[in-house]
Parts: structure tokens; C-alpha cells; sequence
């Protein structure tokens, strides 16, 4: 089921949530009716019922309500016809409880929200109904959720951090993560297993917390995962956990799992930790590491324990194909009266890593002279395309039209055409399509 318009971006005419709610209205169950384990269709579920409200079997209104005794709503046909319902038809029965949780009427709403206390596979529209619009509404719905254990709200995660997102939703919010920190630690972990990006964010987080996972699991979850943010989380717990015995440095194995992870902040939370772990000098390798930031902590470990990368950065560019990172990492720390030679003497060598890496040490060290650089923008790698038209960008104006305008021709590699349109538009030159020919 997809979803409906207006509540979270849902389509209010979405065929499967209207099948949704006309099969729940002849009897389904909403298990039978639609992914009750979604989240998703559960809040296409309570929009899809307020579009309907032109259909008799939603039209009951509890007792005391005002209306006509007797009288059946008006139908969609009813109300072009301008008439009010035939008071001749027999009395609407009520809706289902699911039906009624999520009416168009707060007074049928409120009035079904004693059902949840019978029947568990409400709860998800308890949720909901804890944001509701309607103050009466929310503030029951609030009573009863409260009243509910804590791990009850687990399996509701998802929905209630959704939900967390409207204006009045952040009291399921509030209870979930008390739930969560005072909860048995078992429940936590397995929301850490979840898809939903923010639930096993916040399961993460508050796992970190109460120190429910240990550093390696941590390390792993760090080294494997490709959320940022979880890698943040989990790379800086596992290195302000201490060894085993009390010691005050990170586990040499969680160090080596973060070193040789693929993530760059990972990297460079490994090898920031080596300092405090009195192994600064083994911060030398990343000194010519694929990641600037990776380069920038190894560089400030290597000063932290005296030694100064400037020396190994020139020798290593004396044998740039061994270590083709080295030219950036000359350009980060270097002096440009000194090095920059160096770094044009790269952008001559065969190998398209120590080319690219020479144009960005360029950049560093603020040597770029667009003369010399143009010619890259015909170099046979794309990447190093890439980087001398980063580095053109801001001088683009000042290299000659014609020149550019030739590198869009259909002919030329699509690196060098985009990189040609990405310049000629710097320069406010770009041309754009005029209105189609007859």
C-alpha cells in the first residue's frame, strides 16, 4: 500500500489503501486487509478512511450525536441531488473499530479508542490517534497509550518515529525512548537489526548509552555499515570504550577492525585513536590515504608524537607510483615556493592516480595556473578530468571560448564535453536551448 496525500505524502486515492478500507469495512481483519507490519500502510489506512467519507457504512455517529433517528446518511449521489439521505432506509450499523479509530468524526474517534484496550492489533492506530488534531482525541488516546507496558511499544517503532515528525507527535516519541533506556536490553538490540533508518538509529543510540554492545560489535557495526551517521556513532563509542583491564587505550583489535574500514571517517576515527593508544607512529601509512580527512589525522598523530610528515610527504612523491595520495597530502602541508614544482612534475607521470592526486595537491597549496592546467581537460582519464575542471572552475572565465565551445562537439569523450558545458557555464557563457522549430 502506498500511502495518501497530506499525511506524509501519501496518495489519498490510492487503489490498494481504498481496497484497504472497503475490505476491513465487510469484515476483514486489518491483517487480512493490508502489511500491518508497515508503517506505511497503516497511516495510508487512516487518511484513506477520512477520503471515503462520502460512503453510508462511515457515515454512524455515536450516541447522543446530533442527526435524525432513523435517517441514513447521504450518499455521494445524495448530496449532488441536494438531499440529506432518505429517511426511509434502515439504520447504518457501525463501522469496524479499525474503521472508527481513524472517522472523520473526533467524536467516533474518541468513542473507539476504548477498543484498543481489547484488542492489541489496534495499537498502531492508538499511535496515531495519540497525534491527533482533535485535543479530546489526543489527550485519550495519550491515557491509554501510557497505560500500556513499556516493551509494547517496541514493535511500534517505526510508526511512532514517523509519526514524531507531525506537530503533536512526540509524546509515543517521549515514551518509546524511555521505554528503550529502561526497557530489557533484548528488545533494544533487535530494533538495532531493523531497515528503517531511524529506528535502528535510535536503537543504536541508545544502546551506546547503556553500554549494551561491546567495543568489537561496535567496531563491526562502524566498519560494515553504510550510514554516516551510524558510522560516527558507533566508530567514537568503540574508541572511548577502554582496553580490557582498565587501561586508558582503545582494544588494539578495535583499532586494527576501524583502520581497515572502507568508510574515510571510519578510517580516521581509528587512526585518531592512536595516539591515545601511544601509537603514533603507526599513523604513517595514512599519511598518503585516498581520504583528505584520513590524511589530516595522520598528519596531526604524526606531530602529536613529534615527527614532522613533511619530510616523508617529498620523499614519497620522489616514487609517487607507490604511494599516489602523496602529491595531495604535499600539497595539504607544504610550501608552495618550494613544492609546487614537484606537484607539476606529477601531472607529466603515466599514472592517472598520480595525476589526479598532483591537480589536488595544486589546489591545496593554492598553485594553480590555468595555462598549465588546461591542457588536462583532454587527459584519457575521466577523473582527472574531473579535477582540473574543479580546479578551472574559478579562474574559467579566463580561458578562451573557442577552446571550450570545441570540447562540446558530439565527438569528444563525455567526460571533456560535460567538463566543457561545467566551465562555459562558470564563465557565463553557457547557451541554452532556444524554443523548437516548426
Amino acid at each position: 500500500m502506498r500511502g495518501v496525500a497530506g499525511v506524509d505524502g501519501w496518495d489519498c486515492w490510492d487503489g490498494e489503501a481504498v481496497r484497504a478500507v472497503v475490505r476491513v469495512c465487510e469484515g476483514a481483519t486489518p491483517a487480512e486487509a493490508f502489511d500491518t507490519a508497515s508503517a506505511g500502510a497503516w497511516l495510508a489506512f487512516d487518511a484513506g478512511v477520512r477520503c471515503m467519507d462520502d460512503r453510508p457504512w462511515l457515515s454512524h455517529a455515536p450516541a447522543g450525536a446530533p442527526g435524525r433517528p432513523g435517517r441514513s446518511a447521504p450518499t455521494l449521489l445524495d448530496r449532488l441531488r441536494g438531499r440529506r439521505g432518505s429517511p426511509l432506509a434502515s439504520p447504518v450499523p457501525p463501522p469496524p473499530p479499525a474503521v472508527a479509530l481513524c472517522h472523520p468524526d473526533g467524536r467516533v474517534r474518541e468513542a473507539a479508542l476504548e477498543a484498543v484496550r481489547s484488542a492489541p492489533e489496534l495499537r498502531p492506530l492508538l499511535v496515531v490517534r495519540c497525534a491527533d488534531w482533535a485535543t479530546p482525541v489526543r489527550e485519550r488516546a495519550r491515557t491509554l497509550l501510557a497505560e500500556l507496558p513499556g516493551d509494547a511499544l517496541f514493535p511500534l517503532a517505526e510508526l511512532v518515529l514517523r509519526l514524531a515528525r507531525r506537530e503533536r507527535g512526540g509524546f509515543a516519541r517521549a515514551r518509546l525512548e524511555a521505554a528503550l533506556r529502561e526497557g530489557p536490553a533484548a528488545g533494544v538490540l533487535a530494533l538495532t537489526a531493523r531497515q528503517d533508518r531511524a529506528t535502528y538509529r535510535l536503537a543504536y543510540r541508545i544502546a551506546v548509552e547503556r553500554g549494551l554492545l561491546t567495543p568489537m560489535e561496535l567496531a563491526a557495526t562502524a566498519a560494515t555499515s553504510g550510514d554516516v551517521t551510524l558510522q560516527d556513532l558507533c566508530a567514537d563509542a568503540a574508541v572511548a570504550v577502554r582496553a580490557e583491564g582498565g587501561g586508558p587505550a582503545p582494544d588494539p583489535a578495535v583499532l586494527d577492525q576501524l583502520l581497515t574500514a572502507r568508510s574515510p571517517r571510519v578510517r580516521s576515527a581509528g587512526v585518531t585513536a592512536l595516539r591515545r593508544a601511544g601509537r603514533c607512529r603507526d599513523a604513517e601509512p595514512y599519511l598518503a590515504d585516498r581520504s583528505a580527512l584520513v590524511r589530516a589525522c595522520a598528519r596531526y598523530v604524526l606531530r602529536q608524537g613529534g615527527d614532522d610528515p613533511l619530510p616523508r610527504y617529498r620523499a614519497w612523491c620522489a616514487e609517487a607510483a607507490e604511494r599516489p595520495a602523496a602529491a595531495a597530502g604535499l600539497g595539504e602541508c607544504g610550501d608552495r615556493a618550494v613544492d609546487a614544482a614537484r606537484l607539476w612534475a606529477l601531472l607529466e607521470h603515466p599514472s592517472p592516480a598520480v595525476r589526479l592526486h598532483a591537480v589536488t595537491g595544486l589546489r591545496a597549496l593554492d598553485a594553480v595556473v590555468r595555462e598549465r592546467l588546461t591542457p588536462l581537460l583532454d587527459d584519457p582519464s575521466p577523473a582527472v578530468v574531473r579535477a582540473a575542471t574543479r580546479a578551472l572552475l574559478p579562474d574559467a572565465a579566463g580561458i578562451p571560448e573557442p577552446l571550450l565551445r570545441e570540447r562540446t562537439a558530439p565527438d569528444r569523450p563525455r567526460a571533456v564535453r560535460v567538463a566543457a558545458e561545467r566551465l562555459l557555464r562558470a564563465a557565463g557563457r553557457h547557451r541554452w536551448p532556444g524554443p523548437a522549430r516548426p
